[in-house]
């Protein structure tokens, strides 16, 4: 990620189908969240809404492992704690760590989910600039395309994108475990989802719901998440980061088909690391837009696991 002040760790367990990402921001970052799916699950979502007491987290982390995957947030407390970050409280320091999970229990081994040890592995891997994407840290279960259940969709992933204005940086991450298709956000035609047939090269989406499905199939429950961040060296409060948060869920809107469902735990956090003054509407565009190219690369760049095809298999 372009924006100084945060550094990007995963571990992941690819014969396990699960993993987590750790975005450590060990300075202290004013951080927003929005919640717009029905089936979310967080860790301390307090600290990034308005009113509460601490006005900056140390980290943000994304696993896999449904509920059980918020365990990894002690593992990240453990290593800040180890190097001496976190809210001042008499004579301690108390890491303020948020995150959310997503439902990879169906794509792997459902044993296999993140923990304590996996997201201090992701911590210890951490580095500024660049990141791996595709099938790795919180996107090694992502899949995609879900109206069938998941042998019938397709692989999900990781993707992140950075856009510059001036000094203005803004930089995104999104983990695509939707229930929906992915469409091309230029040509609105979906790329990646639903296919025929368990096997099947073609896709059908939402088409094959309204002519009332195929013979011996029926829509799953979902089980589903698209996760995103947006940080940025804009100065927000966090009413603004909020609200920043807020717009970008835009990104999701002109990507997945649908987004935001009852059985999708969508949210988008906002990290705000700098002192630059930023026109706000200028600021929630470019979020939209690099959230929405975060999205396109976690598909376009998710290698396969058995049985869960990806859109670069697809393609040849």
């Amino acid at each position: 990620m372009n924006v100084p002040g945060i550094r990007v760790g995963h571990a992941s367990d690819l014969k396990g189908g699960t993993g987590v990402t750790v975005l450590l921001c060990e300075a202290g970052a004013v951080c927003g969240l929005d919640v717009r799916g029905g089936g979310s699950s967080l860790r301390n979502p307090t600290v990034a809404m308005p009113g509460h007491r601490v006005e900056k987290v140390h980290a943000v982390f994304f696993a896999g492992g449904s509920a059980y995957g918020l365990d990894a947030g002690g593992g990240i407390m453990r290593y800040l704690e180890e190097r001496g970050v976190g809210f001042p409280v008499r004579g301690l320091r108390i890491p303020i760590v948020t995150g959310a999970i997503l439902f990879d229990l169906g794509v792997g081994n459902p044993r296999s989910r993140p923990d304590a040890a996996m997201a201090y592995r992701a911590c210890r891997n951490a580095r500024s600039g660049k990141t791996a994407q595709g099938t790795v840290g919180a996107g090694v279960g992502a899949s995609i395309g879900k109206y069938f259940g998941v042998p019938r969709g397709m692989k999900g992933g990781l993707g992140t994108a950075a856009l510059t204005c001036g000094p203005l940086q803004v930089s995104a991450l999104a983990v695509v475990n939707a229930f929906g298709d992915v469409r091309d956000p230029k040509t609105g035609r979906i790329f990646a989802g639903a296919r025929d047939a368990v096997g099947g090269r073609r896709l059908v989406g939402i088409e094959a719901l309204l002519r009332g499905g195929a013979p011996g199939t029926s829509p799953t429950s979902g089980d589903s998440t698209t996760l995103g961040l947006i940080a940025t060296t804009a100065s927000l409060t966090r009413e603004q980061a909020c609200r920043l948060a807020m717009a970008s869920h835009v990104a999701l809107a002109r990507c997945l088909s649908p987004a935001h469902t009852g059985n999708d735990g969508d949210v988008v956090f906002a990290l705000s690391l700098g002192g630059v003054r930023a026109d706000l509407l200028a600021l929630e565009a470019l979020a939209v837009e690099a959230l929405t190219r975060a999205i396109v690369r976690g598909v376009k760049l998710a290698k396969a696991l058995p049985g869960i095809p990806a859109w670069r298999d697809l393609r040849t």
